[in-house]
């Protein structure tokens, strides 16, 4: 149980004998409340499950890199929808609903995105009686386009390649059907406030709510606050939001790691895209060829920029699976990879060897929307043969039974499969964008 909760079932048990009730509670501690109110009732629908995610000890990881500081995982995949875009897609509908912008039985709502936002979307979507559609780059996997249709979402691929400012990318093709679409609307994750909002209002809350009410010991010390918080960045509006949350009203020394993906264009200064400038990476969600409106360059909001390469974030993913137990996606290796390198650093060494402090990573999703990845096909099962496998093999083999998979038939066969264009899927010709 996240230490946010367990706090609120502390007090409400405490309390339950008292004449202390829920509205005294609520009065002394306001930022429970949310947290006791959802611990002690039935929820109304989906969107009520949305956030209020676990902040999780890395201690495996931690002692594998010598580090002395607590290394923390804020595991957003537990929240309704899969992922901490949840967060922003159930704030921008019901922020629009508020201003009449959404108009049951007439709004359409039209979203690009790398998937999550999306999915997030096309839950709120489905509890509130809107129709969605989704535009995606083809990079995106199957699993993220078969989620969308399962929710009732109507999806369109398009071509990876595309500029974001072609009518070809996703950008432009959302904004075509927009147009010409009665009732259509675009959300916007790219420039709604509420995206950072969502972040500055919920999940940075939450953060800060299980470092206070996690008491130090001995054996776990604590420095009370949250020194050091790194994200991967995408539209920039979760570590936008994060920072603020933090340094705002809980810690303002605290420090802003930015994860950005070689071929990106994100980080600062400039001089660190220059590398691998152009290049495709196979990472999701995070990354662009432009600067959202919702990434805040004012001084101060990202502390420190990190590029980061598939090849560590998946091995990264890797170690969170082993010796976590956490069945994360690509991106969340990112933001670790991220923040191991930025703790060997010269500014980041001091804070890796300092008992009690801590470190927070944004683990954004989780590997449902990545099984047929031939990445995560290769990592879970071409794996060096345990000491294990060896022994059952040794005891099977004379018998036809195996313990080892073809991967390189298996991957190219899914890959195959999989391609957003092919007439593969029952009951759909695949869709290509024609101009």
């Amino acid at each position: 149980m996240p230490a946010g909760q367990a706090r609120a079932r502390k007090l409400f048990f405490s309390f339950h004998n008292t004449t202390l009730d829920f509205q005294s509670i609520s009065v002394f501690y306001p930022s429970v409340t949310p947290l006791l109110r959802m611990s002690r009732s039935i929820l109304d629908n989906a969107l009520g499950a949305v956030g209020n995610t676990p902040l999780i000890r890395l201690d495996k990881i931690a002692a594998r890199e010598g580090l002395q500081c607590n290394l923390l995982g804020k595991l957003e995949y537990t929240s309704a929808g899969g992922s901490v875009k949840d967060r922003i897609a159930k704030r921008m509908v019901e922020v629009a609903e508020r201003d009449g912008l959404l108009k049951p039985g007439h709004s359409v709502v039209i979203e690009p995105t790398s998937g999550n936002t999306g999915i997030g979307l096309a839950m709120a979507c489905a509890v509130k009686g809107y129709s969605v559609i989704i535009t995606m780059p083809n990079k995106m996997s199957l699993e993220k386009e078969a989620a969308l249709r399962a929710l009732g979402a109507e999806v369109v691929r398009t071509p990876t390649e595309a500029a974001w400012d072609s009518p070809e990318s996703h950008i432009g093709v959302a904004q075509r059907l927009q147009k010409e679409i009665p009732g259509g609307i675009i959300l916007d994750q790219y420039r709604n406030v509420n995206n950072p909002l969502a972040h500055e209002f919920t999940t940075g809350p939450e953060i800060v709510e299980a470092v206070l009410g996690t008491p130090s010991t001995p054996s776990k010390p604590s420095s009370g606050k949250v020194d050091v918080l790194a994200a991967g960045a995408g539209t920039g509006g979760t570590i936008t939001g994060l920072s603020r949350a933090i340094k705002k009203s809980h810690n303002p020394k605290a420090i802003i790691v930015g994860v950005d993906p070689v071929g990106s264009i994100l980080a600062l200064p400039d001089s660190l895209n220059v590398a691998g400038a152009g290049s495709q990476y196979i990472v999701e969600g995070i990354g662009y060829d432009f600067v959202p409106d919702v990434l805040s360059r004012e001084t101060g909001i990202v502390d420190h920029w990190i590029k980061s390469t598939d090849e560590e974030s998946f091995e990264a993913v890797r170690h969170l699976m082993r010796s976590e137990g956490l069945l994360v996606g690509g991106s969340s290796g990112s933001s670790l990879s991220g923040v191991l390198r930025w703790l060997k650093s010269k500014e980041g060494r001091t804070i890796a060897q300092t008992k009690g402090a801590n470190v927070v990573v944004l683990l954004p999703d989780g590997i449902r929307n990545y099984m047929s990845k031939p990445w995560f096909l290769k990592m879970a099962l071409e794996a060096e043969p345990s000491p294990l496998a060896k022994r059952i093999s040794s005891i099977l083999q004379p018998s036809s039974s195996t313990v080892s998979t073809d991967v390189d038939r298996l991957a190219s066969g899914i890959a195959t499969l999989t391609i957003p264009d092919l007439d593969n899927r029952p009951g759909h010709a695949g869709r290509r964008v024609e101009f």
